[in-house]
């Protein structure tokens, strides 16, 4: 028998009833894996059960294609949406950007370095500022214009580079255009923004000027899910940083960088390890 052993990462939602982690446990067993990781949560407002099992292959590794054929009526009885991953596949992401560069310029790192379990297999953005950053990287770099005329089409081209690249998650790494209901509806829990989070909360133009302005002590960052409601979608993972009164606009600025390029590369993480289940307008994180 073979000595190659390879790892699965199965995450499903259901609604709660006893015997779920039974059921679970026992077809994985059946089928000769053993279980490294098992973390479960069970929401009692919404009387749902969430998971995530990290299980492995002792022997010849699985067809994860038949694997999922095999699990599917197991998750049909238990009414489950659920997913099935070889652990070790890169979760592959498509970044867009405009023109600022910190949250690009550390992704493309972490992934260089094998701190990231992603592969980016594309850059989009409205701008050409960043295109010789990304090809320093060797990832291709694609322009795509957006005006008031050309949103459709734009969005178009970015669907179709999705398709295409066989792309799992894209990331709008400080993209400054607003996607469409309809993109978005689309990208529904495989996109994922960051922005500025504030206390008190600062909108529009230049808001670490506008936190400068009046004081404040904290800056943070927020990454979530792409909704239709700009900014508001579930959130992943937040940090914040402490400032004080010394620091003028500009110091404030890059401490929000630093904080947002945290925030952001966390988040991907969390998303690329199957670690981050929707539940409703939130998420359930699973460290």
């Amino acid at each position: 028998m073979s000595t190659t052993t390879s790892t699965y990462v199965l995450t499903l939602t259901c609604p709660d009833r006893p015997g779920l982690v039974h059921a679970i446990s026992s077809w994985i067993v059946d089928r000769g894996g053993n279980i490294v990781d098992a973390q479960q949560f069970t929401d009692a407002t919404a009387r749902r059960f969430f998971l995530r099992v990290h299980f492995e292959s002792v022997g010849d590794p699985y067809d994860v294609d038949a694997l999922r054929g095999g699990f599917a009526p197991v998750a049909d009885e238990h009414a489950m949406t659920w997913s099935l991953v070889v652990a070790e596949a890169p979760c592959r992401t498509l970044v867009m950007v405009s023109k600022e560069g910190h949250c690009l310029n550390d992704l493309l790192f972490r992934q260089s370095i094998g701190a990231l379990n992603i592969e980016i297999g594309a850059v989009v953005s409205n701008h050409t500022t960043l295109e010789r950053l990304a090809r320093s990287y060797d990832v291709p770099f694609h322009h795509v214009p957006v005006t008031a005329g050309t949103k459709a089409s734009a969005e178009e081209q970015v669907f179709g580079l999705v398709d295409e690249l066989g792309i799992d998650l894209v990331v709008l790494a400080r993209y400054m255009q607003i996607l469409s209901d309809d993109a978005c509806q689309r990208l529904q829990g495989r996109a994922i923004n960051i922005h500025h989070s504030f206390l008190p909360s600062f909108k529009g133009a230049k808001p670490y000027h506008q936190a400068y302005e009046r004081g404040v002590k904290l800056i943070g960052a927020t990454a979530h899910y792409v909704t239709a409601d700009l900014d508001e979608g579930p959130i992943i993972e937040q940090d914040v940083t402490r400032v004080a009164h010394q620091q003028d606009p500009a110091s404030l600025v890059q401490a929000g960088r630093d904080v947002e390029t945290r925030v952001l590369s966390r988040a991907v993480g969390l998303h690329a390890e199957q670690r981050v289940l929707l539940n409703g307008s939130r998420t359930v994180v699973f460290p």
